[in-house]
């Protein structure tokens, strides 16, 4: 009886030694993607012209790399001729 009541207790105290374990894990994978989470769209802005910014250095670094950026929700181009335009309203090339 005492084998038996021994057995029991454990397998309770390897249950909850295995569940605060995978709990504590959980918490550290959750504070790593939240560090992460900025840097990575950081690189997303990097690699996809079509994300708005505001910065003007990474503007210039995807005119050069995918010849479109979009620099403060307004789509600028580089023409064949290397020069940087928008369209306007009407759908008239303004170049800068």
């Amino acid at each position: 009886m005492t084998s038996i009541l021994l057995i029991s207790l454990f397998v309770v105290v390897l249950f909850l030694s295995l569940s605060f374990f995978h709990s504590k894990q959980n918490k550290r994978s959750l504070k790593t993607k939240n560090i992460s989470s900025p840097i990575s769209f950081l690189k997303e802005q990097e690699f996809n012209p079509d994300i708005s910014t505001d910065n003007w250095d990474l503007h210039k670094i995807r005119l050069d790399k995918f010849r479109r950026s979009q620099y403060k929700g307004l789509t600028f181009f580089v023409s064949s001729e290397n020069r940087i335009y928008y369209l306007s309203d009407k759908g008239k090339k303004v170049y800068c």
